[in-house]
């Protein structure tokens, strides 16, 4: 089955590339828009598999806001942010909105359209610069108290899974076998009652400072 992208950016030129980097890897482009509130819309009338996000987008509503808004009308909507900004404040903004991969736009172009096959897939992606700062964050934030107690293996486990690494990467940098991290993974899930990974290091994120 063809995986289905929205393109969302103010700048044609960039968009237009990104178009046809995705068209050129058998990915189907079934829209394009210049702003957010265009975004929105066209999410709800196209129902794409991957909505590709920038976030600064003016005058119109930023891609924060039309995450949110994409993600409450659409829970299962797959948001990949790709935009210029990598600061915390922008980070975690998009994933507490929904987004559930993070990208800079000097990503190359093979590595946009390998994350918007793996969020296709349901998998959370984030560019290095990205995924090292989710590592720090988890390294120096305090304990979450308000959370569910996680083990040391299913909080090993959390930490790859803030650095975007899928499953079978996780089993290989901790020796285990893929049937045991799926394990953890749906136990740590389970455990702090959210459906995915974006939505588990939110609530770490939310619980810990």
């Amino acid at each position: 089955m063809t995986l289905r992208a929205l393109v969302v950016d103010d700048h044609p030129l960039f968009r237009r590339g990104v178009m046809a980097a995705l068209a050129d890897n058998g990915i189907e482009v079934v829209g394009e828009a210049s702003g957010g509130t265009g975004a929105v819309e066209l999410a709800q009338q196209l129902q794409p598999d991957v909505i590709v996000m920038d976030l600064n987008m003016p005058p119109d509503i930023g891609g924060v806001e039309a995450t949110r808004r994409i993600v409450a009308a659409r829970p299962g909507a797959r948001v990949l942010v790709l935009t210029m900004f990598e600061d915390d404040e922008s980070v975690f903004a998009a994933m507490k909105a929904g987004a559930r991969g993070y990208l800079v736009k000097s990503s190359r172009p093979q590595q946009i359209v390998d994350a918007v096959r793996a969020v296709g897939e349901g998998e959370a992606i984030f560019s290095p610069a990205v995924a090292t700062r989710l590592l720090d964050f988890f390294a120096t934030a305090p304990r979450p108290s308000a959370l569910p107690e996680l083990t040391g293996r299913e909080r090993e486990v959390a930490r790859l899974m803030a650095a975007g690494k899928g499953n079978a990467a996780i089993a290989r940098e901790l020796f285990l076998s893929t049937k045991t991290v799926r394990n953890h993974v749906s136990n740590i899930l389970r455990k702090l009652q959210v459906a995915d990974r974006a939505q588990a290091i939110n609530l770490f994120r939310d619980n810990s400072g």
